[in-house]
């Protein structure tokens, strides 16, 4: 699914103009889910953490049990490539991938054949959030799963339809994302990042816990706020931990820092602390070059 019109694909050695077909229907990826990305971002002529997204996706394709074929740092320079294609005005998603090709016939066709593996890249122009764009957040019956039922461990395509379903419950309310428990209750994250929440000048997030993906904009926040005096509880959260916070703020990659404005009734400011994060973010990616 493409968000915008400009698009890069790399695929079979090259980049290609456009979004081209990279998957054929008999594709184990294609018929049974064994697909894997990260995303990027690229925008004011820099790309945080661009290695470590590169590096995600490879572990996220070993624990689909695909093999990455592509070492981070051959990635890295092949997503630069293709970042010459674009403006330096122009924000860009990027997004490696892996999909299984064949089957395993030794596992009833189940499980894939870890040495056959599809790889591509996708670079498409797609705008940052504006800093004020803010969001709210509803309750939802579903939860994250756990490593003993899912591969939680990997950024993993079959994941996102339960993702999918937490959104569309929490619209149904009123609400543009939800706030999702883990397997005892406890907060794990949104449908579509981590969070974080602001009480009393110090800063709270989930703990990770193997339930969900404690990403890699979450660290970088973490590591900015700790290098300036902001003291930071990896924790367990309650709910009502949330309803009695001062801020609450979601970190992703898509957007880096989103400020909530309501949880179910319980209002929060666009605070102080939000912005800050934000600032700090910039200034990082800005002085890391």
């Amino acid at each position: 699914m493409a968000f915008g019109s400009k698009i890069r694909t790399w695929f079979n050695g090259s980049w290609h103009e456009g979004d081209i077909p990279v998957m054929n229907a008999a594709d184990h990826g294609a018929w049974l889910g064994t697909t894997v990305f990260d995303g990027a971002r690229w925008f004011e002529g820099l790309a945080p953490d661009l290695d470590a997204h590169c590096a995600r996706v490879n572990r996220s394709a070993a624990a689909l049990m695909l093999t990455p074929t592509v070492i981070t740092e051959d990635m890295v320079q092949i997503v630069r490539e293709g970042l010459k294609g674009f403006g330096t005005d122009e924000a860009v998603y990027i997004r490696p991938m892996y999909w299984g090709i064949n089957a395993d016939m030794t596992a009833s066709a189940i499980a894939p054949d870890p040495e056959t593996t599809g790889f591509a890249i996708s670079l498409e122009a797609i705008a940052m959030a504006d800093a004020n764009a803010t969001t709210t957040l509803a309750t939802t019956r579903f939860r994250r799963p756990v490593l003993e039922s899912a591969v939680v461990n990997a950024k993993a395509g079959c994941l996102y339809p339960n993702n999918a379903r937490m959104l569309v419950e929490a619209r149904s309310k009123g609400y543009r994302n939800a706030l999702v428990a883990d397997a005892l209750g406890n907060v794990a994250e949104s449908a579509t990042a981590n969070v974080f929440i602001v009480r009393d000048g110090e800063v709270f997030t989930p703990i990770a816990n193997g339930t969900f993906l404690a990403g890699i904009t979450r660290a970088r926040h973490i590591a900015n706020l700790a290098a300036n005096g902001v003291k930071v509880h990896e924790c367990v959260l309650s709910f009502d931990d949330v309803r009695a916070a001062d801020e609450v703020f979601l970190s992703g990659n898509m957007s880096k820092v989103t400020p909530v404005t309501e949880f179910e009734g319980t209002m929060y400011q666009h605070g102080p602390m939000t912005r800050q994060v934000r600032e700090m973010y910039w200034d990082w990616a800005l002085s890391s070059g």
